[in-house]
């Protein structure tokens, strides 16, 4: 009897954080001004605010193998690898308007967020 083995092929899984056209373009923006060692932009969700965890963009300067990494038309875009299980199927938009300016978050995993919106609980 003849024993074959089968070669899976693994699907390519999805980007943990959506990224919309505007963010895309704020990261290309931020990436355009950024200071001369940075390779990127990274999230990442620290502890801290009334909730708990907050959304926190940074640029950083050396890449670690273990976060996500989205390769974005204006630079490179890290995801924290501690933040990943907060974030999945997030969606990160920029918007503006008159009187604020910032990065917003849809996240599927936030089971609430303060009065201020700056940070959230899963």
């Amino acid at each position: 009897m003849a024993t074959t083995t089968e070669t899976k092929v693994r699907r390519p899984l999805p980007a943990a954080v959506i990224l919309t056209a505007s963010a895309e373009a704020r990261i290309a923006k931020l990436m355009a001004e950024a200071p001369a060692d940075a390779i990127g932009v990274k999230l990442s969700t620290p502890r801290r605010g009334c909730s708990g965890l907050a959304y926190s963009v940074d640029y950083v300067t050396q890449a670690n193998p273990i976060d996500e990494k989205i390769e974005t038309p204006g630079g490179l875009f890290f995801i924290d690898s501690a933040s990943v299980l907060y974030l999945i199927g997030s969606t990160m938009d920029w918007q503006e308007d008159d009187f604020t300016a910032g990065f917003v978050f849809q996240n599927p995993n936030a089971k609430g967020s303060c009065g201020c919106g700056e940070s959230f609980t899963v």
